[in-house]
């Protein structure tokens, strides 16, 4: 197995001020603004980005939870992990709602997350922001917010590490 660096610490967090500032500069309305991570790695990367955001805006941004898993329509083929529970501060009526989540690849996940998020209500407009985006769509989902185009081939994977969940950050191509 080969393990390439993408990302190094200093890049990556280099890449998550540009999101803050992007996700900032698209949202008309602060108040409104809620950041849902997917679970797992989209979850650490919405409350890093909810600091960054905080810090630039000085106003603490709401964040919270989002778990897709029973809303897959490949759980055969991807597997079960133990679902997080969704957790919202307050509901999603009339919110811009960003989704965050460290990869997107065939975009099923984010699917599922839309759908998921249809049952706790309607947001006034929903966000999509990414760390990578890998390709291999299969569904006509793309990020509003991307930190890094990374093309690769199916056999590869992309690893966002966060120094609070890995001890290490960056981000990492791997070949097996």
């Amino acid at each position: 197995m080969t393990r390439l660096e993408l990302l190094s610490a200093q890049e990556l967090s280099r890449t998550l001020d540009r999101l803050a500032s992007q996700i900032l500069e698209g949202a008309n309305d602060l108040d409104a603004l809620l950041l849902l991570g997917i679970p797992t790695r989209g979850v650490a990367l919405a409350q890093v980005l909810a600091s960054r955001l905080e810090l630039i805006s000085g106003q603490p941004i709401q964040q919270g939870i989002l778990d897709p898993t029973f809303h897959r329509d490949d759980l055969a083929r991807v597997g079960t992990r133990l679902a997080q529970p969704t957790q919202l501060p307050g509901g999603v009526e009339d919110r811009q709602v960003v989704l965050v989540d460290d990869v997107i690849f065939t975009g099923r996940t984010v699917r599922a997350a839309l759908e998921a998020l249809q049952t706790w209500g309607r947001a006034q407009r929903v966000a999509l922001a990414v760390m990578v985006d890998r390709g291999h769509r299969e569904l006509p989902i793309q990020p509003d917010y991307c930190g890094r185009v990374v093309p690769t081939s199916r056999q590869e994977t992309i690893q966002v590490c966060l120094r609070n969940i890995d001890g290490e950050e960056g981000v990492f191509l791997v070949r097996s």
